[in-house]
């Protein structure tokens, strides 16, 4: 359906442009980009600052450290496996073992031989920003709160916010679906949920871009919503700030229920979806 500008001016939406001039270019310096673009390097610094973090199990950053993927994962039931200068969700595989291979949430299996080919994958760049040679990462996985388990399907669910100059100024909930095999990831199919920035509660919701009122797999109430631990997870969203120096910034978060929020990655060109699901625009709170 065609949007007039003068409504989406209204409205407050930020645009594409707008964002990489006004906030990106302005308030963000490239020298830090690296910081935040290698997940291995967000984990050390989210450490230092005391941010939690999922607990990493190891790093293979050669072809012939693939070879030892076999001990790394000896003593390991269940884990992660995600190049660490990926986007987008690419290139993760969240597994369990089982009868001597490994089964991802959907239920398809893995051996060891399509787990060394897919960490080969992730050392060649194939998943990395500009396709350049990469690191995997092997980390625990999330457990996630079960309050939250009714909102996603087979997938942990995870909270972007908006921070500018170290406030928190927009967020919205990721929920996996069937169609997005699992993961949080919008344009996989996943729903978008905002998220008032001062309750946590929901306040609107989408799937493809489209109004949904329900989980389409779960059949919950998605205007039941409310984010455990809130004001907790909005004070790490905002420590971000003083971690990587960025002025306009991502953080992903999840929710663990040993843990509490724990800092998935940052983003230093958040995308501006958050919007749609929210059903306001970012400009008036900028």
């Amino acid at each position: 359906m065609l949007t007039w500008p003068w409504r989406l001016k209204e409205r407050g939406i930020l645009g594409m442009n707008r964002r990489n001039v006004g906030y990106i270019s302005r308030y963000n310096s490239r020298r830090l980009y690296p910081l935040v673009d290698n997940k291995l390097k967000t984990k050390m610094l989210a450490q230092q600052a005391g941010i939690a973090s999922p607990a990493l199990i190891g790093a293979i950053s050669s072809q012939h450290d693939v070879n030892r993927l076999g001990d790394i994962l000896s003593g390991v039931q269940g884990f992660a496996i995600k190049p660490a200068k990926g986007s987008g969700g690419k290139g993760i595989l969240v597994l369990n073992k089982r009868d001597g291979g490994f089964i991802k949430n959907s239920g398809s299996h893995l051996s060891l031989a399509d787990l060394q080919r897919h960490t080969s994958n992730i050392l060649a760049g194939l998943y990395s920003l500009g396709g350049t040679p990469d690191v995997a990462l092997i980390e625990e996985l999330i457990e996630f709160d079960q309050q939250l388990s009714e909102y996603s399907f087979e997938g942990v669910p995870d909270i972007r916010v908006i921070v500018c100059r170290g406030y928190p100024v927009m967020a919205m909930m990721r929920l996996s679906t069937r169609s997005s095999d699992g993961k949080a990831n919008l344009h996989q199919g996943a729903v978008g949920v905002g998220i008032d920035i001062a309750t946590g509660r929901a306040l609107n919701a989408v799937q493809n871009g489209v109004t949904v009122t329900h989980h389409p797999d779960t059949g919950r109430a998605l205007k039941e919503l409310q984010v455990p631990e809130w004001e907790v997870l909005l004070e790490q969203a905002a420590k971000c700030y003083d971690v990587s120096g960025l002025g306009y910034l991502g953080t992903d978060m999840v929710l663990d229920r040993r843990h509490g929020p724990m800092l998935l990655e940052l983003n230093a060109r958040p995308g501006l979806a958050i919007q749609v699901a929210n059903g306001t625009g970012l400009l008036p709170r900028l």
